[in-house]
């Protein structure tokens, strides 16, 4: 009889335990396995924004709802991975970040208005219209390039292209890059007044708020018919060492500039302009991000840039600056800078402040950084803050300018 009660209690202990065993296992697998299944597609927005979607575009945030959603592997679509983190899904939604690049005229057939979910435990496919949103520019290789010279259209979305217009000329000829990012084209002759650019395509338009070719608008320097440059002048209009060029330029440099070199003052380290317009004064309200100062460059592959700082100043004083050091990169690391001819510079009056031009603190507003009538002095200074010394530098610059960008 004892024997058969240690046996029953025996017996009652291992069942207790099996169900602990499958509690257990049942809390580190949280979710189903089952094979995952889309059912709708939300804006990832706060309610009541969180709209279910007919449709979605690159770039964008989504809900995919359905269920099995956990565990996923990739998030594909139109065939092309999309960023998320697992962490923040449940069985029932997930959180993904399409592609702002596809390249819808590659994608296979078979992968347009496609949504591919892989999990751990299964895969589906889900079909919903992927279409180009309207395109956006974001900058021109050169404004300023001569007729028939090469520039790119920098953007996205240049997908199914209806029209380009390049500073009032329909362009025919042109080439559009498989990701929708470049435009090619060779700038057309006859263009007179200079204006904007502009892509139109299925989905919609963009248009430059800045001006190509134009040689006036907002114009500081172009040491052709205005210039303001009064001193310390080292300009040319050769094409021999600078080809491309449109008239004179300055050529700015240093030859052994020791490190902690600062002496700006001596030719060829600076441009010294007199004061000119910056910024319109019924626009002197505006915010510093709408205004940029641009140039064109030239940096020929026989001085390439690796070490020291052209600094943008504001009537001689330090107060605020703005650094230009294109051989280094946004990680640390630095690559010799060059040019194939000549390209153009933006420099947001926002990236003006008290650090050296480095992460400081901007000024307050277009009036603090030029003044309320929008009237003030501008320099170019090539100097070398760093520990090595400049061996040899020398790049072209032309068409100083301050234009509206939004």
């Amino acid at each position: 009889m004892k024997k058969l009660r240690y046996n029953i209690h025996l017996l009652l202990v291992s069942i207790t335990a099996i169900i602990l065993i499958q509690t257990g296992c049942k809390k580190e697998t949280s979710y189903s396995t089952g094979t995952p299944v889309i059912t709708r597609i939300r804006n990832y927005v706060a309610s009541p924004g969180d709209s279910v979607l007919s449709k979605v575009g690159t770039g964008q945030w989504v809900v995919i709802s359905g269920r099995n959603l956990k565990g996923a592997l990739q998030i594909y679509f139109d065939g092309t991975a999309a960023s998320f983190n697992d962490a923040w899904f449940s069985d029932t939604s997930a959180i993904a970040l399409i592609p702002a690049v596809i390249a819808f005229p590659s994608v296979p057939s078979k992968q347009l208005n496609t949504i591919r979910y892989v999990t751990t435990h299964g895969e589906t496919t889900f079909s919903f219209p992927i279409v180009a949103p309207a395109p956006s520019i974001t900058s021109i290789s050169n404004e300023s390039a001569n007729a028939g010279d090469s520039v790119k259209i920098n953007g996205l979305n240049f997908f199914f292209i209806k029209s380009v217009v390049y500073a009032g000329k329909t362009i025919t000829s042109y080439t559009a890059s498989n990701d929708g990012t470049t435009i090619s084209l060779a700038v057309p002759a006859g263009i007179t007044t200079g204006g904007p650019v502009s892509v139109t395509t299925n989905s919609g338009s963009a248009t430059t708020t800045f001006n190509v070719e134009d040689f006036v608008t907002g114009v500081f320097c172009n040491f052709d018919a205005i210039n303001t440059y009064p001193w310390g002048s080292n300009t040319s209009n050769s094409s021999t060492n600078y080809p491309g060029n449109t008239g004179y330029y300055d050529v700015i440099g240093a030859t052994n500039l020791p490190a902690g070199g600062t002496d700006w003052y001596n030719s060829p380290h600076s441009i010294n302009l007199n004061a000119a317009q910056w910024v319109p004064k019924a626009d002197i309200a505006n915010s510093l991000d709408s205004y940029a100062v641009k140039f064109e460059i030239s940096v020929p592959a026989t001085t390439p840039w690796i070490n020291g700082t052209l600094y943008i100043l504001v009537n001689y004083k330090f107060t605020y600056m703005a650094a230009y050091s294109p051989w280094q990169n946004a990680n640390g690391t630095t690559t010799p800078f060059t040019t194939k001819g000549w390209q153009t510079v933006t420099i947001p009056l926002s990236s003006f402040n008290v650090n050296n031009g480095a992460a400081g603190v901007p000024p307050a507003s277009i009036t603090a950084l030029v003044g309320s009538s929008g009237n003030n002095a501008m320099e170019f200074m090539f100097m070398n803050y760093g520990k090595t010394p400049v061996v040899k530098f020398a790049a072209g610059i032309d068409n100083i300018r301050v234009v509206k960008i939004k």
